[in-house]
């Protein structure tokens, strides 16, 4: 079940009062412990309503009302999206809402998303259905010769992404059918990189193949930060296209690590797709 938990605006939010430095740790760390129970989708603050306006359809005819807006309380100063199994499990994450917002006194909504049970068939609802055919995620998975742990914290360092999950050989049921010298090795890591993961695994023997054909495609918005992330991933590897500005991108560069992985790293132009 999907629910939107929505701050409700109050007099501070209205005026643009930013949170202080405090308030900032606080909700990230809410926001990491959403993540990593797997039930953060999105989550925004909202500027004041002066910032925005509302449009009224009369007849099929839209007029624009700019704001701010009375009765502030109704308004929105941000929100999360949490995918939980109940509306039980929405309440608990709400309670933990960070007390250092609004000195503990705030407001908050939960409010459930529908689902393609709560329609009728029909053809409009076909079409729904079948955008529901995308996969929950496409995830990006990596061998290795035995260099997977050093890898994937490069890659934790780099991107500030969170290693979530580094399992070794003897630390699985399989431990016995692996040689005592991989026991130490990794099985499985996975590298949390805004809710896309990034996963590897040491493969023994004739198992592990380099990679080919494929590039882990990292996208920035500041092609600054795109520029220092392509530097970083290229050292002591080799790079396969300088980074610099393409008629597509403000920056774009491939290269090959130190461990073997192709990367594509971009700034794309606000008219690429």
């Amino acid at each position: 079940m999907r629910y939107m938990l929505m701050r409700k605006a109050d007099a501070d939010t209205e005026q643009g009062v930013l949170p202080s430095q405090e308030l900032l740790q606080a909700m990230g760390d809410y926001n990491e412990r959403l993540i990593r129970a797997g039930v953060f989708v999105t989550g925004d603050g909202l500027r004041p309503s002066r910032e925005g306006c509302r449009l009224e359809f009369r007849g099929g005819e839209p007029r624009v009302i700019q704001g701010p807006f009375p009765a502030t309380g109704e308004l929105l100063a941000g929100y999360s999206v949490l995918e939980v199994d109940s509306l039980e499990e929405a309440i608990e994450w709400a309670k933990d809402w960070p007390r250092e917002d609004g000195e503990g006194n705030v407001t908050l909504e939960l409010r459930r998303y529908f689902t393609m049970e709560d329609f009728d068939p029909g053809a409009g609802l076909d079409k729904h259905l079948a955008q529901q055919r995308l996969p929950r995620a496409l995830q990006v998975h990596l061998n290795f010769p035995g260099t997977c742990r050093e890898a994937m914290a490069f890659y934790a360092e780099v991107t500030g992404g969170h290693l979530e999950a580094v399992l070794t050989y003897g630390e699985t049921p399989a431990a016995e059918q692996a040689p005592q010298e991989w026991h130490d090795r990794v099985v499985h890591a996975s590298l949390n990189i805004r809710g896309h993961r990034l996963m590897g695994a040491d493969m023994m023997g004739d198992c592990y193949q380099a990679p080919q054909g494929a590039q882990v495609f990292l996208d920035y918005a500041d092609v600054d930060q795109a520029a220092q992330v392509f530097q970083r991933l290229a050292e002591g590897g080799q790079v396969l296209m300088p980074f610099e500005a393409t008629f597509w991108a403000q920056g774009f560069g491939m290269a090959t690590d130190r461990f073997g992985v192709h990367w594509m790293v971009a700034t794309p132009s606000d008219e690429c797709p």
